[in-house]
């Protein structure tokens, strides 16, 4: 008998691909606007002038200002996970020390490619603006789910060494917050290691930031890629990858 195949998925109609191209098209724009103007000036009749459209055209796919961040902010955490995922998986998947320093430099990297997209995800936040979860929370995790499950392999695979640093002895309340995170996420990682995980996510996107936001000052270092290759080095010591 011949074997059963899957339905093709149907093609988008022409009226489709003019509204996808459309949407991607006041993107585009809004994080032109975004760059020259911050996330608070958004203005959607700007985007429509820019456009070469009326602003009642631009409503017909964006019906306002919260809903053109909400796109910029899907957009964004997209193309940060996808910078990931690119330097990541570009390694063998037992080389879990190389994956995390890849990992970190590809964060890096993309922020300082797109610090007006970054400081949007990261930076402080828009006044009036709350973005919808059901949205926006798993492309938002991408990143942070790719550390953890790259510690939980490590440490399945008998890969990580002991910690750098004192044990860690976890507070009662706060151990039921972790342990609600490994029964989400189907965690092997002991919870003290969940603890260090978390000091990890916070570091390597506190030393992006600072960068990025110019905290260090002008004159501070002038070896930002060297300091930064360290603070990944002193990083993966607290977890054990070496």
């Amino acid at each position: 008998m011949p074997s059963a195949t899957r339905p093709q998925a149907k093609a988008p109609t022409p009226r489709e691909r003019a509204r996808a191209q459309t949407i991607a098209d006041i993107v585009r724009i809004g994080r032109q606007h975004l760059a020259l103007h911050g996330a608070a000036a958004l203005s959607l009749r700007a985007v429509a002038r820019d456009l070469g459209v009326v602003s009642s055209a631009v409503y017909r796919y964006v019906e306002n200002r919260d809903e053109l961040l909400t796109l910029l902010l899907v957009d964004a955490y997209n193309e940060l996970g996808d910078a990931v995922d690119a330097a990541v998986d570009a390694l063998p998947e037992d080389d879990f020390a190389g994956r995390f320093h890849a990992l970190g430099h590809a964060v890096r990297g993309w922020a300082l490619r797109e610090p007006a997209c970054y400081a949007l995800l990261f930076g402080s936040p828009v006044p009036g603006y709350k973005a919808p979860g059901e949205q926006t929370i798993v492309p938002g995790t991408r990143v942070v789910y790719r550390l953890v499950r790259n510690f939980d392999a490590a440490h399945r695979a008998g890969a990580l060494a002991a910690p750098a640093g004192p044990a860690v002895v976890v507070p009662e309340k706060l151990a039921r917050d972790l342990a609600a995170i490994r029964t989400g996420l189907g965690l092997e990682v002991p919870e003290d290691l969940v603890t260090r995980g978390v000091l990890i996510w916070t570091s390597l996107f506190g030393a992006v930031s600072f960068e990025v936001f110019g905290q260090y000052g002008a004159d501070t270092f002038a070896a930002r890629d060297e300091l930064f290759a360290h603070q990944l080095g002193l990083l993966a010591g607290i977890i054990g990858l070496v």
